[in-house]
């Protein structure tokens, strides 16, 4: 490491958020697996193009098909996926990117050391406070199905903790709002963020 020098380029992300007209910065979603999270991630990143915020969506998925497919999901091996994609996050809000995140990120731990990596002054968390019983009975992926039948093990919220965040920037619950009302409930909180101070 100390033969690693960081090299000042002329455009950084102030530069870049001047030429998009908005802030750059990320909305991390977290919450059960099904609870809805990449649909709210989803929805707002259309909302956004419609505004022309130049926004991206990370999610768990789509990492461990690229960049991350050599993990599985040990504890280590989720702590490192998380790891890798606030990291990622963080270079796509330097490119002046508002990023949405939709990833379990199941402790607190595992969110606190994301915003320590992102920034706190450039991290807003989602809660997308879903309950146990609603997403096994979505299981939109039959993941819960195949948790039950023992043939997942480290399942986040059968045989593996979900710990509820502390203290979110806003909590979303599915079972009680439409996705639109809770879209636009989360474009609000962002809209006084994305002016350039």
């Amino acid at each position: 490491m100390e033969n690693i020098r960081t090299f000042n380029f002329s455009v950084g992300k102030e530069q870049r958020n001047i030429l998009n007209n908005h802030a750059s910065f990320v909305v991390w979603f977290t919450g059960l697996s099904g609870s809805g999270k990449s649909s709210l991630a989803n929805r707002l990143e259309k909302l956004l193009y419609e505004q022309q915020i130049r926004s991206f969506v990370l999610d768990g998925d789509s990492l461990r098909k690229g960049v991350n497919k050599s993990l599985g999901f040990s504890a280590e091996d989720r702590e490192k996926n998380l790891r890798v994609a606030a990291e990622v996050a963080k270079i796509l809000v330097a490119s002046g990117s508002l990023v949405l995140a939709s990833f379990i990120a199941p402790t607190q731990r595992n969110r606190d050391l994301i915003k320590e990596i992102i920034g706190e002054q450039d991290y807003i968390e989602v809660f997308v406070n879903t309950s146990l019983e609603e997403c096994e009975r979505r299981d939109v992926k039959g993941l819960y199905k195949k948790a039950r039948a023992g043939e997942i093990k480290n399942f986040t919220g059968i045989d593996a903790p979900y710990e509820n965040p502390v203290n979110p920037d806003i909590e979303i619950n599915t079972e009680k709002e439409s996705l639109e009302e809770a879209t636009n409930r989360i474009f609000k909180l962002l809209q006084k963020k994305l002016e350039i101070k």
